[in-house]
């Protein structure tokens, strides 16, 4: 026969759980004997024991009390259910650790690796590290709204980053970053930036500088971390405004407000 110190020292909890489980009604209290002590015999223990289980896998107390009144084939049955949905939590820590093992690892957070790719792309071609972190921000968003259409979207990045003078754009903003918002190569750039734009959508279609279909509120948002961190953005955003261009995230053709005398 064991006291109840024993008994919770051989099943793994505490006197405390096992005055709880009293309570509770999950485990029977035995009378005192004659000494004054409660003494448990192996049947307790071993109650104790699958009530510990069933409580440490997640169980709420009250379906322990139904489980511990089933029938052999009752309890089977739920064992294995119980079983079943560990299982599926497990696989959802599994997919949680990767995630913060992506976490770790930078550019990996949430993108595919097609874009991780271009972003390493970006950075050997010699753009600012602030112009590769507003565009990986960009994408963190995109690969959350339409996974389906990245490989669609990268394809057509990979064909434009191809394009010596884009770059040449790339790095001219970069440049900026550590200048006045007045910055007079802003100016410049506008002025090269919204030629080129015309170009490209006179040979290939404007389908080319602009085919994502993103709602607003998204273009929005993605448009804000842009100029959160490329602060010039905005500027020259207002300045390919005036030349027919607007929009950062999503480019469109507007008329211009200071067209060329």
């Amino acid at each position: 026969m064991l006291t109840i110190g024993e008994l919770a020292s051989y099943a793994g909890v505490t006197v405390r759980a096992v005055r709880h489980y009293h309570a509770k009604g999950l485990l029977p209290e035995p009378e005192r004997d004659h000494s004054g002590y409660r003494r448990y015999d192996a049947g307790a223990a071993i109650e104790l024991i699958k009530i510990r289980t069933l409580a440490q896998a997640g169980v709420p107390l009250a379906r322990v009390r139904e489980l511990l009144q089933a029938d052999e084939e009752e309890f089977a049955a739920a064992v294995a259910d119980i079983d079943e949905r560990l299982r599926a939590e497990i696989r959802q820590r599994q997919c949680h650790r990767k995630q913060i093992a992506r976490l770790a690892a930078g550019d990996q957070l949430a993108l595919p690796p097609e874009v991780v790719e271009y972003l390493d792309r970006l950075r050997a071609l010699g753009v600012d590290e602030r112009m590769v972190h507003a565009e990986r921000d960009g994408w963190i968003l995109l690969a959350a709204h339409s996974p389906e259409r990245v490989t669609e979207w990268i394809a057509r990045k990979r064909e434009q980053i191809a394009d010596p003078q884009l770059i040449d754009f790339y790095r001219t903003i970069g440049q900026a970053l550590d200048q006045p918002p007045d910055d007079p190569r802003l100016v410049e750039l506008a002025d090269e930036l919204a030629a080129y734009i015309t170009r490209m959508a006179e040979e290939q279609g404007e389908y080319y500088v602009d085919d994502a279909d993103i709602e607003p509120p998204l273009v929005k948002l993605m448009d804000t971390l842009a100029f959160d961190t490329v602060p010039p953005g905005r500027q020259l955003i207002k300045l390919l405004k005036k030349r027919g261009w607007t929009g950062w995230t999503k480019l469109e053709r507007v008329a211009p407000t200071d067209p060329p005398s």
